[in-house]
């Protein structure tokens, strides 16, 4: 299966943005290699601004540039941004409904040897918690492109997340996306697996596992954590009556607590979270690091396999 870093797909987002919007202001904080945003740089640059190492100066400015009819594009790091500019994220963005993107780079785990400082673990539960806040999470190169190009329809903040390393390419270029439709992307009467990011690909190599064991997965791609598509959860989680949620993420907040949030009051089914157990990260090569932190296809297995059990 082809790998292409997540990252990729939003710089070249970035790009097909400038070359079809004037007011498209792309704003980097220092980080343009690591981002892809230097595509821009280069090939753009009058829709360039590099504010430097200041996270808060990030989001504050691009606030600025919204209210004189811009439409900022800003990314950093996933952990800095949602973490070190978390109230002018809230307060100055979100409170006044302004139109920004923010695109939180290096998310999860699978940063690798960067280490617990920079894998972005909690910025889905930092940023689904703020009124107005929209929170995507795609799951490959393709996906990503698509949805950096799709929040510059909405008006307001938006936020993506997405990885750094090679990761695979689920999707296909003519995959239809919509940003409030979570697509099914395998059927099932057993078990629903509700993921997104980098654990999409690992549900699908769960549900093949599962069918070895005559067990039918059914795999949804919730590739928008906020808002949720309601409908399509709760009418999957009816038709198997089991549901397990794998993110690359803490339980606690995420993907994980969104679903069950929502399952608890209108559809009471098991429900297993497969993602980090309120531990930090550490260094180590990504695959290493998803299965020694639970988060690889056999983890998702025995989740699928509990969450049968419990079933009344």
């Amino acid at each position: 299966m082809e790998r292409v870093p997540m990252r990729d797909g939003y710089g070249k987002a970035l790009l097909e943005l400038c070359r079809r919007h004037d007011e498209v202001i792309v704003v980097d904080a220092d980080v343009a290699k690591s981002t892809r945003t230097e595509w821009v740089r280069e090939q753009y640059p009058h829709h360039y601004v590099n504010i430097g190492i200041s996270e808060q100066d990030l989001v504050g400015t691009a606030a600025g540039m919204s209210l004189a009819g811009l439409v900022p594009y800003i990314s950093t790091y996933g952990v800095f941004l949602a973490g070190r500019a978390w109230g002018q994220i809230r307060n100055t963005v979100c409170y006044n409904m302004l139109n920004v993107k923010l695109g939180g780079a290096h998310a999860g785990i699978s940063v690798g040897p960067d280490g617990a400082t920079h894998q972005a673990l909690e910025d889905v539960a930092l940023m689904r918690c703020i009124p107005n806040m929209m929170v995507i999470v795609p799951c490959d190169y393709l996906e990503t492109y698509k949805a950096t190009l799709a929040v510059y329809d909405i008006h307001g903040p938006t936020y993506v997340r997405f990885g750094r390393n090679p990761a695979p390419v689920v999707t296909k270029e003519d995959t239809p996306f919509d940003l409030f439709k979570a697509p099914i992307l395998r059927e099932g009467t057993d078990v629903s697996i509700f993921a997104n990011g980098l654990m999409v690909q690992e549900a699908l190599e769960a549900a093949h596992l599962l069918e070895a064991e005559g067990i039918s997965a059914q795999v949804v791609n919730v590739h928008t954590v906020k808002p949720l598509d309601a409908e399509t959860l709760i009418a999957c989680a009816a038709k198997t009556g089991a549901v397990v949620v794998c993110e690359e993420h803490q339980c606690i907040g995420g993907l994980g607590g969104a679903v069950c949030e929502l399952l608890c009051q209108q559809c009471c089914v098991p429900v297993e979270l497969v993602g980090i157990q309120d531990r930090f990260g550490e260094s180590g090569w990504p695959e290493e690091l998803l299965k020694a932190y639970g988060l690889s296809s056999c983890d998702i297995v025995t989740a699928a396999m509990k969450a049968i059990a419990r079933k009344k």
